[in-house]
Formats: C-alpha cells, sequence, structure tokens
C-alpha cells in the first residue's frame, strides 16, 4: 500500500478524532442523542465539533484527488508527498479550529484545499 493511501485512511479517521476532542472529557454526554448533544455545545467542543464536519467535507475531495492519482498511475514519490502535507495541513487546521484561531485556519484550509486539487493537476 502507498504512503498516499495510508494518508487517505488517516484522513478519513480525523473526523472521529475531532469527535473525540469535542467529547473529552464531558462526564455529561448524552449518548443517547450525541448530534443534539454536540449541537449545544459552545466554546473549543463547538468547534471540535465543526472541525469534525469540515473534515468530511475536505475527505471527500481528497479521496477522490488520491484514487484520481493511483487510477492513472501519477508519479507516486510526487502523489505521497502531496498526500503527507495534506494530512499535515489538515492537523495544523483542526488545532487552529479548536485554538480558535481563525485567520491562520482558513489560510490553512486553502492549504489543503490547494493541495488536493494538485493531486487532480499532477494526474492529468
Amino acid at each position: 500500500m502507498t504512503i498516499a493511501l495510508w494518508c487517505l485512511m488517516i484522513a478519513a479517521l480525523l473526523p472521529i478524532v475531532c469527535t473525540g476532542i469535542a467529547k473529552w472529557g464531558f462526564k455529561g454526554f448524552d449518548n443517547n442523542r450525541p448530534r443534539e448533544w454536540l449541537a449545544r455545545q459552545e466554546g473549543w467542543r463547538a468547534r471540535a465539533n465543526a472541525a469534525q464536519q469540515n473534515s468530511w467535507e475536505a475527505f471527500a475531495i481528497f479521496s477522490a484527488a488520491v484514487l484520481t492519482a493511483q487510477v492513472v498511475e501519477a508519479p507516486q514519490a510526487r502523489v505521497d508527498g502531496i498526500a503527507i502535507a495534506f494530512i499535515s495541513a489538515r492537523l495544523l487546521y483542526i488545532a487552529c479550529y479548536v485554538m480558535d484561531v481563525a485567520n491562520l485556519r482558513s489560510l490553512i484550509w486553502l492549504v489543503g484545499l490547494g493541495l488536493s486539487l494538485s493531486l487532480f493537476v499532477i494526474s492529468a
């Protein structure tokens, strides 16, 4: 399995990590209605939940881009490097979201999007 495909698996797990951050250490979490509970959260818990939602959105384009690059046999070293950079950007994005660093978070989001798009470009 390529590094890019491992990164794809990591990207699929990032939303779950974000949800774990939102729920972490909270004694009154309602597992009968988890989405309602998450929707009522404020502060860093709400931001972690928002990062979870955005991580699913980012995963859609990243997964399509990685799989496209693999199918057309784009240069594997470049694909792997871009995939690692994407995961790094997403980790920074999540950290910025939880810590409420909005402007940097938006810039990092743009970098992540650009990295996903670049996988399509090198696949052309």
